[in-house]
């Protein structure tokens, strides 16, 4: 049986559009897997701590020489890192903030990317310790942001390719709901959308992206 994580960071819940198409993901990803157990991490509810002093002392001892206090310092960073350890398939339900990822999942990414732990140093650069498996991110922006309509900068999506790439993990597709402001069939739209991207790119190609991102 397969396990699938959905990260939602969507501050405005029931009306949030990057939220209501993530379920859409994840209900097309089910009917293909019957019985696939769903893990639902929730940052805008219960945000991740950011990383402090403690943590980035505690994170170069070795486990075996840790103590108490730096086991502690480092405890939610491994219950974050064991859900995606555990994980099958991968869905990331994002706004853009600014251009860029919300403050929110930044933290999630700061306790879940840790050297040692989820990826190694070497003289080649830095090595994920993870294993590939399908990521499904669905970003909703205010603006254009990708193709020749594009009228913002976009962050967001080489940020997060770069760093699940430094985890391990390489296929990858993004979902863009664009524009996502103002009018009374928004939801309408935006589910519109998002059905006729999963018709066209589930299931993901292995390796899809980083290289070419699924738009």
């Amino acid at each position: 049986m397969k396990n699938l994580l959905l990260v939602e960071c969507g501050p405005r819940f029931e009306h949030s559009i990057s939220r209501a198409a993530a379920a859409l993901v994840v209900e097309h990803l089910r009917r293909r897997e019957p019985g696939m157990r769903i893990l639902r991490r929730d940052l805008a509810c219960v945000p991740p701590s950011f990383v402090d002093e403690a943590f980035t002392q505690a994170m170069y001892i070795p486990p075996d020489r840790q103590s108490a206090s730096e086991r502690a310092a480092l405890a939610q960073s491994e219950i974050l890192i064991g859900e995606l350890e555990a994980t099958d398939v991968l869905v990331i339900a994002t706004p853009m903030h600014n251009f860029t990822v919300p403050a929110v999942l930044k933290a999630w990414i700061d306790q879940v990317l840790r050297i040692g732990r989820t990826f190694r140093s070497t003289p080649q650069g830095k090595q994920g310790l993870l294993a590939d498996r399908p990521v499904y991110v669905v970003i909703s922006s205010g603006g254009w942001i990708a193709g020749e309509r594009a009228r913002q900068p976009d962050f967001l999506t080489p940020y997060l390719a770069a760093l699940l790439a430094t985890l391990g993990i390489r296929t990858i597709g993004f979902l863009y709901l664009e524009a996502m402001h103002g009018e009374a069939d928004l939801p309408l739209r935006a589910e519109a959308q998002a059905r006729a991207w999963l018709d066209a790119n589930l299931p993901l190609p292995a390796e899809a992206a980083v290289q070419c991102f699924v738009r």
